[in-house]
């Protein structure tokens, strides 16, 4: 919140979160009276308000930390599932860690971002999952690399053109009371 606030305060945000969160998103966007807004809420708050947040088509849906909603769909938490089902013109999907144990948690978070694309869950373990982690299948690997480029930004450090574009590192001390 405090980000958009410094980086977008064109953007009216409003948090969805807490006891005191009002339920009526409706009623808070028709307050925006059509200024851009950005509601910004937990995965446990999604869970919990699934009726009222998807009682909206969301121009775009941004899930961050998208891990986690990347286990596949017969093991995927309640979570998980109640984020998938919110309605969206456009999705994306942000995370640092796409892929940290197997193919299928890429085939999630795509399932999430662009329905489709991998094919079900059971045709993509079958395509590439299997080729690729058990038998090393460079040539399937690759088949998969290009699938899915279109669809993937990732930066890394070591990319000239991010290290000369990259601010110093900022750090903030924020103290609580305990």
């Amino acid at each position: 919140e405090r980000e958009l606030r410094r980086f977008a305060p064109s953007l009216n945000v409003i948090r969805h979160h807490g006891r005191g969160r009002d339920e009526d998103i409706k009623k808070l966007l028709k307050q925006a009276k059509g200024k851009p807004t950005v509601i910004l809420t937990t995965y446990v708050i999604a869970r919990m308000d699934v009726q009222i947040l998807s009682s909206i088509t969301w121009l775009p849906l941004v899930i961050e930390e998208a891990q986690n909603i990347k286990n596949p769909p017969e093991q995927q938490a309640q979570q998980a599932v109640a984020v998938r089902k919110i309605p969206a013109q456009r999705r994306f999907a942000l995370t640092g860690t796409p892929v940290e144990n197997r193919l299928m948690e890429l085939w999630s978070i795509l399932e999430f971002a662009n329905p489709g694309l991998l094919g079900t869950a059971r045709d993509f373990r079958r395509r590439f999952a299997l080729p690729i982690e058990r038998f090393g299948d460079r040539k399937v690997a690759e088949m998969l690399r290009r699938m899915v480029a279109p669809f993937i930004l990732r930066r890394v450090k070591t990319d000239p053109s991010v290290i000369q574009n990259l601010p110093e590192k900022q750090e903030y001390k924020v103290y609580t009371m305990l």
